[in-house]
């Protein structure tokens, strides 16, 4: 099959590489002229663990190419993906989709032979049809069929993810348009890759109602945390022995300071909005979204009360700030409300991501970064675990005792183990686990 991908940041690029990993021809398409410049030297624009050596494998093998000529891209592809961005719009709260509308009326024009066009971009219930507006409108004899092919791709695990999916949702509305659908994805057939074919609405209902449920999952598994401080419970026990239940499953249920990334906090926004423009609101949803703001914001108060109440003139050792472990992207991450509250509340944050730290700089003024955890922690009177990146499980606790000016740690990621840590005379407060008894 020939396929172009329309946009070629996170979703784009990495369902165009995993397509053409498939066996599919596939060119994906951005207006950013330096990005393609980049991708087709091999540079990625993102980090996501084994993506750089499948774009080149499928570059090399001549299955994967990138440009800016939209026309010339769905001019000869078979089935068309729009994988621009849906940022939550401005004073409302709802997806902002300028960007798929202005995909949707370019590729009217191009057209040249039936084409299925398909929204990969998270996008709320009705935008399906609207593109098919767009472009019957705009070319009224155009062969054509819309679908709707949700992602749902975790940050630092996509490719698998995209490979070894759960399920794949495809919305469509003719015969014809499922033939292509499922012939794109037949190579998950030979792992017998549940196939939910539903219509437009359902498959893009599904899509924000999957990441609701995991956002709530999340959000209600911090406010049990915040219980078990209380009473001397240990969440991590609970969690477990809720988890190992099969209606409610293991996945999500690991406490922090509250979500981020580019998914949960926007397509709750939106999933909000949506319901209640159709007179359905959401009500566990928006309990949820306030309950995560509020929870990033108190994870500052958590990190000054444990100091005494004052962080004013103290060296803070911030590891990770990243929105999760495995990932570049900052948006909407904990590290962000974290971090300048401390700051305004007089700390010095000296800070270490693996991957983050170029964007962070930009995000988060005023913050040093350093080369290595260890170098972070030195002269520090307080480590702050925000993002819980693998390595950082891995330090040596003696070492950063001997770095740091008071051995303190405030976990937000209960990355270590807090008898042990103790035990090494560090001061030690995690989330949802129990002090001591005196």
């Amino acid at each position: 099959m020939r396929i172009a991908m329309i946009g070629s940041g996170y979703v784009g690029l990495v369902s165009g590489a995993c397509f053409a990993q498939f066996g599919h021809d596939v060119m994906c398409v951005d207006k950013d002229a330096d990005k393609i410049a980049r991708l087709r030297k091999g540079e990625m624009p993102i980090y996501e663990p084994g993506l750089d050596k499948l774009v080149t494998d499928n570059m090399r093998a001549g299955r994967l190419d990138f440009s800016t000529n939209l026309a010339d891209a769905v001019g000869n592809a078979d089935a068309v993906f729009i994988a621009v961005g849906t940022p939550t719009r401005r004073g409302d709260g709802h997806a902002d989709l300028s960007y798929v509308y202005a995909a949707a009326a370019e590729i009217a024009e191009a057209i040249r032979g039936y084409t299925v066009v398909v929204t990969k971009s998270t996008v709320p219930v009705g935008t399906g049809r609207e593109v098919a507006r767009i472009i019957r409108e705009a070319r009224p004899a155009t062969d054509f069929d819309v679908a709707s092919n949700p992602e749902f791709l975790r940050e630092g695990a996509a490719i698998e993810d995209f490979m070894k999916p759960d399920r794949v949702v495809i919305g469509v509305e003719s015969q014809r348009a499922r033939d292509v659908m499922a012939a794109i994805y037949r190579p998950l057939n030979l792992i017998q890759t549940p196939m939910v074919f539903t219509n437009i609405e359902t498959a893009e209902v599904t899509k924000y109602a999957g990441n609701a449920f995991l956002a709530t999952k999340i959000t209600f598994i911090n406010e049990i945390a915040d219980l078990c401080e209380k009473v001397g419970a240990d969440v991590h026990d609970v969690a477990r022995g809720i988890g190992l239940d099969g209606r409610i499953g293991r996945k999500f249920l690991h406490p922090g300071p509250g979500f981020g990334g580019s998914c949960f906090p926007k397509d709750t926004l939106a999933l909000a909005y949506t319901a209640r423009e159709a007179d359905a609101p959401q009500t566990i949803v928006e309990q949820v979204i306030e309950v995560n703001n509020a929870r990033k914001k108190r994870m500052a108060k958590k990190v000054i009360d444990f100091c005494g109440g004052s962080v004013a003139g103290l060296r803070i050792c911030v590891l990770g700030v990243t929105f999760k472990a495995n990932t570049d992207d900052m948006r909407d991450a904990p590290s962000l409300d974290i971090v300048p509250a401390l700051m305004a509340a007089g700390a010095e944050i000296v800070a270490f991501d693996p991957e983050g730290m170029k964007e962070a700089a930009r995000m988060l003024p005023g913050v040093t970064f350093a080369r290595t955890a260890y170098e972070a922690a030195s002269d520090a009177d307080v480590l702050v675990v925000i993002t819980e990146w693998h390595e950082f499980r891995g330090l040596d606790p003696r070492r950063l005792k001997e770095a740091m000016r008071q051995p303190r740690i405030v976990d937000l990621r209960n990355i270590f183990n807090p008898d042990e840590m103790r035990g090494l005379g560090f001061a030690y407060e995690g989330i949802g686990r129990p002090q001591p008894r005196t």
